[in-house]
């Protein structure tokens, strides 16, 4: 029998929005591990340093982690189309805008908007794919492709920042996302349906401008603490500033009666440990990545394209392995399954803290590989652990508030293992001796971390008790694992 032409039709639309949001969310994500490759090119024809360098990574990772709440608020409220093509209106332009920065400042002013563009863009994506899925196991499987066909742009990323920095040189990074974000509104305008959610909260204004200032303030110190001395008036300053805003932050969120942060998630020890966790995940992942590249071509004397192409294992086991994690923690416990992912990525980062400029490369791509199996192993789990310590109706805020704790952590990672290269150059160590330090920093504190959350996940149970709460099931393994990949470094 034929099939009816509203079928034909229903299944045509669901292709364009399938390839509008995976096409999007490729996007974000191939930003995410392309600029890594071209960093060193940057700093070289930016005549910039150390302190250059996080900021062009941070102010993208900060504007993503304290907007992603709102944007996915706001998606629900104003309309989850209209948000998804703003997004892509302004993470396009503001590529633009890189690509011509004439200088650090204007391109960390475009870094800035494309974080603002990718914090509307991401969460509206998966918004509207839910949306057009109302039956749970098609949107599982809808939401199994958004993840794994978009987490493509991870592994993407470093081969083609490596490629394009090579032949043309940084700005060209940028560039490549010109064509896609036509593509994007091209076919968004005319394939995608509004929809909204009429009953979605206020949108939580305060609590996002006292985070994002609070956050940035203390960024800021951390990041300039070291160019400018830990005890400038500016730097101490910085801090005294974050310290206010961040306890105003908190303050106002625990009066308002639909705050971006609802802190009394915070009271059941599974949501507090699992997001405790994934600060960790977010610090060491992203402040490791951040010198990879670096490490190949200044310490190793790697070409840029080469540079791209040797980071590879980290970002490529992610991608493989992340789809399994969830329902590894289904089938064994969140428990054995983010504890042996934070001890592998514990050890891997401490086995990199030991790699020299003479190390040949055969010995250190399966640290790099182990690595990313630790961390992919540990996401995708500690948001399942988090979703289950909450109610049903507040699972998609506990998956907000894991991205967000990941993405924060990041910010910090960037900020943290900068300055502890910087001190130990400062103390006349080499290069190659700050990043070890950095590595073997990163490591100890995953390790310690996997030891605290297996002791406390063992003491902690879900929400409802063991015998109503069943084990993460396939729909948290693709959904939480979709989450994971959606904003990873």
């Amino acid at each position: 029998m034929a099939a009816s032409p509203a079928a034909v039709g229903g299944r045509s639309n669901r292709a364009v929005l399938l390839t509008v949001t995976c096409l999007g969310q490729f996007m974000v994500l191939l930003d995410n591990t392309i600029v890594g490759a071209a960093l060193p090119d940057m700093q070289h024809r930016l005549h910039t340093q150390l302190t250059g360098l996080q900021w062009i990574v941070d102010a993208y990772v900060l504007l993503v982690a304290m907007l992603l709440l709102s944007g996915g608020i706001f998606a629900d409220r104003f309309g989850r189309k209209r948000v998804y093509l703003t997004g892509v209106v302004v993470f396009t332009a503001a590529s633009v805008l890189c690509s011509l920065a004439p200088s650090l400042g204007w391109l960390v002013a475009g870094r800035v908007l494309q974080g603002i563009g990718a914090a509307a863009l991401s969460p509206a994506s998966l918004a509207l794919l839910a949306a057009a899925h109302p039956v749970p196991q098609e949107r599982i499987k809808a939401i199994g492709l958004w993840a794994g066909l978009s987490g493509i742009g991870l592994a993407a990323g470093p081969v083609a920042g490596g490629l394009l920095t090579d032949a043309f040189g940084w700005p060209a990074i940028f560039l490549v996302n010109l064509p896609i974000g036509a593509v994007l509104l091209l076919l968004g305008l005319r394939g995608l349906e509004e929809t909204r959610n009429p009953n979605a909260p206020a949108i939580d204004v305060p609590g996002t401008v006292l985070s994002v200032l609070g956050v940035g303030t203390l960024t800021y110190g951390l990041i300039e603490g070291g160019a400018r001395g830990w005890t400038s008036p500016v730097i101490l300053a910085s801090f005294a500033a974050a310290a206010v805003l961040l306890a105003v932050f908190i303050t106002v969120e625990a009066r308002r009666p639909a705050p971006m942060l609802p802190l009394r998630l915070f009271r059941q020890r599974l949501f507090t440990v699992s997001n405790t966790a994934m600060v960790v995940v977010g610090f060491a992942l992203m402040g490791s990545s951040f010198f990879f590249s670096q490490f190949f071509v200044y310490v190793q004397g790697s070409s840029i394209l080469r540079a791209g192409l040797q980071t590879l294992p980290t970002s490529l086991t992610m991608v493989v392995v992340s789809p399994y994690a969830g329902r590894l923690a289904a089938r064994y416990g969140f428990r054995v399954v983010v504890t042996v992912g934070l001890a592998l990525a514990g050890l891997g980062l401490l086995a990199l803290g030991m790699v020299h400029a003479d190390t040949g490369y055969g010995n250190v791509w399966w640290r790099l590989g182990v690595v990313g199996v630790g961390f992919a192993l540990t996401m995708s789990p500690l948001t399942g652990a988090a979703i289950q310590a909450v109610s049903p109706q507040e699972g998609g805020l506990a998956s907000g508030i894991s991205s967000t704790t990941r993405q924060i952590g990041a910010v910090l990672g960037v900020a943290v293992l900068g300055v502890v290269v910087r001190t130990r150059q400062s103390g006349g160590a080499s290069f190659e001796t700050g990043l070890n330090s950095a590595f073997v920093t990163a490591g100890a504190i995953t390790l310690a971390t996997a030891v605290f959350t297996g002791l406390w996940l063992a003491r902690s149970k879900p929400r409802e008790s063991s015998a109503t709460s069943p084990r993460p099931t396939d729909q948290d393994a693709v959904t939480t694992s979709s989450e994971a990949s959606a904003t990873t470094p």
